[in-house]
């Protein structure tokens, strides 16, 4: 296999075509063939031997599975039918256990759990691997649930109609065989369901855009027709009291960030009074409230606006949105809830969490902060639409998770659960710097460090970053992290540059398409400000990144190989020529831009890794890893750029799972294994 990827060497020294016909590693695309799959296999047995054959592996190992398995985690809960449900994952039950307990019982120190579903059981009994991916049940009673099983843990998914009061499968009940798709309870015989009802029937991203109306009996009725060009089409259901259904909206993905907004009427889809970026968050008070990624009607970038459904029903020219919120230029709303009578906002200041209780008064929008602890990252767990109950958990860099239980309508909030401590905090601190962009830009970010860090520059220290889709990148507590590397003296950097969602849609936009290079350049920016205050040095600092974070990392490789002393590139996107040629590359072009627009392929081109590469280039040595059956960002990417690497004669490491999707932790014991060869790869380029 090597003289085969060695004689192609001089072909790739090129700029390179994004064509697979011209691209000589094309077939490695190819997920399940033989020949590429017998190169996968090939790179596993070198990295398996270069990782897991260091003496440090099995410590590594034993430690992160410690973490990953560990009986005194959170068990994170799911508000439903009066109580709390939780998928448990450990090393018995690697897939998991669907399970339930009481709310008075799930707050006490030993919960009683009843089994509702026993993954893998499931798959040993049918011969599949499946992976559980939630459960849609239907309101009040929220007995009748849609399961939603994964083989292999990718992001199709089978759909399956499941009894939770009597823990079993409905027979004959509702079932759609595995596809990328959704369903929506209407009503308890009724779906709106979105699927490839005929062969080939899905946007060129490979998402569904014809929805039908599916009735108990399997009569199937369209409702809604999008256009292939799409990204995708859904049902919302805006459930009023007593979780009946007052109005069906549909969400038209027109592109990954634009939608058109319409409420299901008889005579048609009726379009809501929106612009394109926006996003749909909850429906409270008979308001369907959105943010607004754009200016509109008066509104900034960035509000959090309600439509009055039944007003916009009776007359759609003269109902008007209404101004719930108005972030500042150093806020961002990160997500919302919906409790029986409120509006639960979770956001950031200054990237640090809040979260926010919204309710009409007096036909006015007016709040109340929940008393949490300050200088943490919050997130959104699980909310009642039965009542005021809500769960939110609260984290930081040292501070371990904090389940609280919050009353939303009294504005209180109680700690109910925390996580043991995973690490030896005490002789570690938290500090917020900002580094100045090429364009002179303010970029923040944190460091995490021992108190007595000397400042020579000899610190081994792992940067992360991610940049993208407005994703905000907040303080959190990573066990592995903080066990296997700040213990032994590393410290960790997390840059909040340009492309995510710290600051709101401004932050993001500001790095989109053409303005792409805005995030590799804070990234740098970033780099040369910690080495410039002797926190590390290039060769103790490395850098990590997954999915959009492998364009990140991988750009940063290319762009600047003399600052770093080791790349992690994990699930990447690379071959940005050719991204929207691959399974779901289609709906990320409002991101990255259309390589089939010769204007956007030439800025792509300018961070395009794969095709940047060169000879004769002192590149740090990549640990490249990836997932087969990875159904959102394709294996390709990855294996490409090292065969490439390897071409031009230049140092890599290599290593494919063989399952477990995108997200790479579907399973606690593979998990385990997984960051210990991340961090043995991690120790042999900054530590040793």
């Amino acid at each position: 296999m090597k003289s085969v990827i060695s004689g192609l060497a001089a072909l790739m020294l090129t700029a390179g075509a994004a064509s697979a016909q011209d691209d000589p590693f094309a077939w490695l695309e190819e997920v399940d063939s033989p020949r590429a799959m017998e190169w996968v296999q090939a790179q596993n047995a070198k990295a398996r031997a270069r990782l897991e054959g260091d003496a440090r592996y099995q410590t590594y190992l034993a430690e992160a599975r410690a973490i990953f398995t560990a009986k005194d985690r959170i068990p994170i809960p799911r508000l439903r039918a009066g109580g709390v449900d939780n998928l448990w994952q450990d090393e018995a039950h690697p897939h998991g256990l669907w399970r339930h307990a009481s709310l008075s019982s799930y707050r006490s120190a030993e919960p009683q759990w009843r089994t509702l579903l026993d993954i893998d059981a499931l798959a040993k009994a049918e011969g599949r691997n499946w992976f559980f991916h939630g459960a849609d049940c239907l309101k009040p009673a929220e007995t009748r649930c849609l399961v939603r099983l994964s083989d292999g843990g990718g992001d199709a998914v089978e759909i399956r109609e499941f009894d939770a009061a009597a823990g079993r499968f409905v027979g004959g009940g509702f079932r759609f065989p595995e596809g990328k798709q959704d369903a929506e309870w209407l009503d308890a015989d009724t779906l709106i369901v979105g699927r490839e009802w005929t062969t080939g029937e899905v946007t060129t991203s490979g998402y569904p855009y014809v929805l039908k109306s599916v009735r108990r009996d399997g009569t199937a009725t369209e409702v809604f027709r999008g256009e292939k060009t799409d990204v995708s089409a859904s049902a919302i259901m805006l459930r009023g009291e007593g979780g009946t259904v007052d109005a069906v909206l549909v969400n038209r993905g027109v592109t990954f960030f634009e939608s058109e907004y319409s409420l299901l009427t008889e005579a048609g889809p009726l379009k809501l009074p929106l612009p394109r970026k926006a996003s749909y968050q909850a429906y409270v008070d008979g308001r369907a409230v959105f943010t607004l990624q754009e200016p509109f009607d008066g509104f900034s970038a960035g509000a959090l606006v309600g439509l009055p459904i039944a007003e916009f029903k009776r007359n759609p020219t003269s109902a008007k949105l209404e101004l719930i919120f108005q972030p500042n230029a150093r806020q961002a709303i990160t997500e919302t809830a919906e409790t029986k009578g409120a509006l639960v906002v979770a956001l950031l200041d200054e990237v640090k969490g809040a979260v926010d209780v919204w309710r009409r008064e007096g036909g006015r929008w007016a709040s109340k902060r929940l008393p949490l602890p300050k200088d943490a990252s919050v997130d959104l767990v699980s909310a009642s639409s039965k009542d005021e109950t809500l769960f939110v958990m609260t984290e930081g860099f040292l501070s371990p998770d904090a389940l609280w239980l919050a009353d939303a309508g009294a504005a209180r909030a109680e700690t109910v659960k925390t996580l043991p401590a995973r690490f030896d905090a005490a002789q570690h601190r938290v500090q917020q710097f900002w580094a100045t962009s090429a364009d002179g830009t303010k970029i923040p970010y944190f460091v995490v460090s021992r108190r007595d860090l000397k400042l020579d520059g000899a610190t081994p220290t792992l940067m992360y970053g991610y940049g993208g889709f407005e994703v905000a990148e907040t303080p959190a507590y990573r066990p592995e992290l903080g066990k296997i590397w700040l213990e032994r003296g590393g410290a960790y950097v997390l840059a909040n540059i340009r492309g995510g969602g710290e600051f709101g849609p401004a932050w993001h936009q500001a790095a989109l398409r053409e303005n792409r290079q805005r995030a590799f350049d804070d990234f740098a920016a970033v780099a040369k400000d910690i080495i410039a205050r002797k926190i590390t040095s290039p060769r103790r600092l490395g850098i990590y990144g997954r999915s959009n974070g492998g364009v990140l990392t991988s750009v940063s490789m290319t762009q600047n190989p003399q600052l770093w002393g080791a790349v992690v590139i994990e699930s990447p996107l690379i071959d940005m020529l050719r991204y929207h040629r691959l399974p779901a590359g289609a709906s990320w072009i409002g991101e990255y831009g259309d390589p089939e627009v010769p204007e956007d392929r030439a800025f792509i081109a300018r961070y395009s890794a794969y095709q940047l590469l060169k000879p004769g280039v002192d590149y740090p040595e990549p640990y490249i890893t990836t997932n087969t059956r990875d159904d959102r960002v394709h294996p390709g990417h990855a294996r490409k750029f090292a065969a490439r690497l390897e071409a031009l004669g230049a140092p890599y490491v290599y290593f494919e799972n063989t399952f477990g999707g995108h997200a790479n932790a579907t399973d606690p014991e593979l998990n385990a294994q997984r960051w210990a060869r991340h961090y043995v790869y991690l120790t042999q380029k900054l530590m040793d």
